[in-house]
């Protein structure tokens, strides 16, 4: 029983994903991102990935991706008491410093192009945003806050 106990993780979960991606380079980023960063799993909404042969890590053996046609679809798929986190530039946005990540969390960013819509940052229950003046790579973006729920404490 004691090795159960060491095994089971009181951190809850955690999941990632982009809406609309523009590149497909992007998924594959943040995939091998979420994987060494403790995600359960990666998603992509209206935009589904095209495996890429240059993935020698074989991260898709690792951690599942899943595909949401729209955001309502991936709304009625959230796990319950999970919460849906935005990822934007937008001055309403918590600083990523200041972020308390919920021990169930699922985050969305969108590309870098259009970002996430305001009908869509409307209906999650956090909104945050990282430091700088300027919109980052969307894996790159993903990445960042992924560790940063990691080094606080949320494995």
């Amino acid at each position: 029983m004691s090795r159960v106990k060491e095994l089971k993780n009181d951190y809850g979960f955690f999941g990632i994903g982009i809406l609309n991606n523009s590149d497909e380079i992007n998924i594959g980023t943040l995939w091998r991102s979420a994987y060494l960063l403790g995600a359960s799993f990666i998603f992509t909404v209206n935009k589904k990935y095209k495996h890429q042969g240059s993935d020698i890590t074989k991260t898709w053996t690792r951690i599942p991706l899943y595909h949401f046609e729209t955001f309502d679809e991936l709304k009625e798929h959230l796990p319950y008491s999970t919460r849906l986190v935005a990822i934007e530039m937008t001055e309403a946005a918590m600083p990523l410093d200041e972020f308390k990540h919920p021990d169930r969390a699922i985050y969305l960013l969108g590309n870098e192009i259009s970002g996430l819509p305001s009908q869509i940052l409307k209906q999650c229950q956090s909104l945050i945003k990282l430091p700088g003046e300027y919109s980052l790579n969307v894996a790159v973006a993903g990445s960042i806050v992924m560790y940063d729920r990691h080094n606080k404490g949320n494995r």
